[in-house]
């Protein structure tokens, strides 16, 4: 059997947080937030992970974090290139964005052959999402009909900031817990115990309603789909050349209303966290500072060997 892999998005600068805010330390033990969901994916049965990265940040990144966790699971590099484009293609003049998580996994091609799952690289996801996500990999579903992926689902009111409007995937669920359809919606914020969404006005939305934070289970599959439709996106990308994002979730999304593909939502009661906004960072270093003393996690989770 092959052993599932874990792929982590860390090539994305924080825009808002300002820097490179996935080398950014917030443990007790000086570590960085993927650290922690490397520590809980290895707990879960994971046996290698493929970091996907930029160029220009590749030596920092091997020395603040790379480097040591090769000691502990079998790690890999993968650079997700701007001008890494289909035969016919080329960057627009003055493009800098990445081209989105659609491309930074496709990658990805040619490096995976096994069940892996998809995170990002500075969100702390709790340890429940990645044994779900690992045991539905584990235990494939055999049809030639359809791919079979899963999508681990968070409590929106467990992932919003104190800090100022986020983004969402806002999901839809059938009956038999499949997701219907995602939803990116912007300007969520939160207001006290309750959730809004600044859209025309102040609208309320469902402290309770599942969305996507990025935890996705696949299939080789994925990458195949996600290589035959890149230059379809380009094409439609034309008319906003500079910052048009390639995006897993709408592919994901396609794929369910094409009859496709079946998303089962793993859902979890975790909180989530992350570094939206620089105010963030203190939180996140006392939430952590929390888990350690409740012995969730040791001091020092991937000491030098």
């Amino acid at each position: 059997m092959k052993k599932n892999v874990l792929v982590i998005m860390a090539a994305g600068i924080g825009s808002r947080f300002g820097g490179i805010k996935q080398l950014t330390p917030v443990g007790p033990g000086g570590e960085i937030i993927m650290e922690y969901s490397i520590y809980d994916a290895i707990r879960a049965g994971f046996k290698k992970i493929i970091f996907i990265i930029r160029k220009d940040i590749e030596e920092d990144f091997k020395t603040i974090i790379g480097n040591r966790i090769s000691k502990y699971i079998e790690t890999e590099y993968v650079l997700q290139d701007i001008n890494h484009l289909p035969k016919g293609f080329q960057k627009p003049e003055g493009r800098t964005k990445p081209w989105g998580t659609g491309q930074a996994i496709l990658s990805c091609m040619g490096k995976i052959d096994a069940p892996f799952a998809v995170i990002n690289a500075d969100d702390y996801y709790g340890r429940e999402g990645f044994q779900a996500i690992y045991n539905f990999l584990s235990n494939p579903m055999e049809t030639e009909k359809k791919y079979h992926f899963c999508m681990a689902g968070f409590v929106l009111g467990n992932t919003l900031s104190e800090y100022g409007a986020v983004t969402r995937g806002v999901c839809k669920v059938n009956v038999d817990g499949s997701l219907a359809d995602i939803v990116e919606t912007s300007n969520i914020y939160k207001d006290g115990s309750s959730a809004y969404v600044e859209k025309n006005g102040k609208q309320p939305i469902d402290f309770n309603s599942p969305v996507s934070m990025n935890m996705w289970g696949f299939t080789p599959e994925i990458l195949t789909e996600l290589y035959n439709r890149f230059p379809a996106f380009l094409d439609r990308s034309k008319s906003n050349p500079l910052t048009a994002e390639y995006l897993l979730p709408e592919v994901v999304n396609n794929l369910i209303k094409e009859g496709l593909a079946t998303v089962s939502v793993l859902h979890t009661n975790d909180k989530w966290f992350g570094v939206t906004y620089q105010e963030d960072k203190q939180f996140v270093m006392d939430s952590f500072t929390a888990l350690t003393e409740q012995g969730v996690y040791p001091k020092y989770l991937f000491p030098d060997k």
